[in-house]
């Protein structure tokens, strides 16, 4: 039977999603913990991969497994929760067909970037501080370029796995929030490292260091090399994966579970 577990972490302590040699990872911590609960292997499969120190307020895993008998579901996601680390936590736990893909399947993907503008010793593992206000008018003109099918190239990590850097965005934008403010990108796919390559630069758009015509310049030219620096991951959230209906129990669609309208 195959699964779809919704989840969020704290990405600080971990160096990012995926399984990597020497260090601990979300995914190694979450297939540890299910294969120790299902007295079992199991391996998770996720809906993107978040870097070092990135967060997830929502991630989406697969992975099969047969539960044992008696053990109902609501269950699992009790005990689960109990043997991971108190940073990673199990959100939601439902059955879905044998061919769903957490990655594949996901028809869209939202991440968020928060800036602080007042100190706050609780928000620092979780926010950039910046002593002075950007300009958000030339943020989100400059931001505003990225709305549409384009290629990504400039704002990918050198040597990406990627087969190609075409993405299609449907919202970049800032917004106020209260005591800073919280970057928005909505997209069908992201590149490695892309949305803090995009931040880092419109930073320096609302620094004034370059302006919105000069952003849009370095966006067409294709060349990483002409991007700013990125922002610190521990200002940016993964916070929505969506999907087709049929791949989300109406019984959860209440909860506010994300899933996929269409455009």
């Amino acid at each position: 039977m195959r699964y779809f577990l919704h989840l969020a972490y704290d990405g600080t302590e971990y160096h990012g999603w995926q399984i990597q040699p020497r260090v601990t990872t979300v995914q190694q911590e979450l297939d540890r913990c299910l294969s120790q609960v299902l007295r079992q292997p199991v391996y998770c499969l996720g809906s993107g991969r978040t870097d070092s120190g990135v967060h997830a307020s929502h991630q989406v895993a697969h992975f099969d497994a047969d539960l044992p008998e008696g053990l109902d579901l609501p269950t699992l996601l009790y005990r689960l929760n109990r043997a991971l680390p108190t940073g990673i936590r199990g959100q939601v736990l439902h059955p879905v067909p044998s061919d769903a893909h957490a990655r594949f399947a996901a028809r869209a993907r939202t991440y968020e970037y928060h800036v602080r503008l007042i100190p706050d010793p609780f928000a620092t593992r979780f926010s950039l501080y910046l002593d002075r206000a950007p300009d958000l008018e030339a943020m989100n003109e400059a931001a505003a370029m990225l709305v549409g099918t384009h290629d990504f190239t400039s704002f990918s990590k050198v040597k990406g796995a990627e087969k190609h850097y075409n993405c299609t965005c449907f919202e970049a934008a800032w917004h106020l929030e209260p005591g800073g403010l919280v970057f928005r990108i909505r997209a069908n796919r992201f590149v490695r490292g892309m949305v803090r390559l995009v931040v880092g630069t419109l930073l320096s758009v609302g620094r004034g260091k370059m302006s919105p015509a000069e952003f849009g310049a370095i966006f067409r030219s294709l060349s990483r090399v002409h991007a700013s620096g990125a922002a610190l991951a521990g200002g940016l959230f993964l916070c929505r994966v969506e999907y087709p209906p049929e791949l989300v129990d109406a019984a959860l669609l209440p909860m506010g579970l994300p899933y996929f309208k269409g455009e």
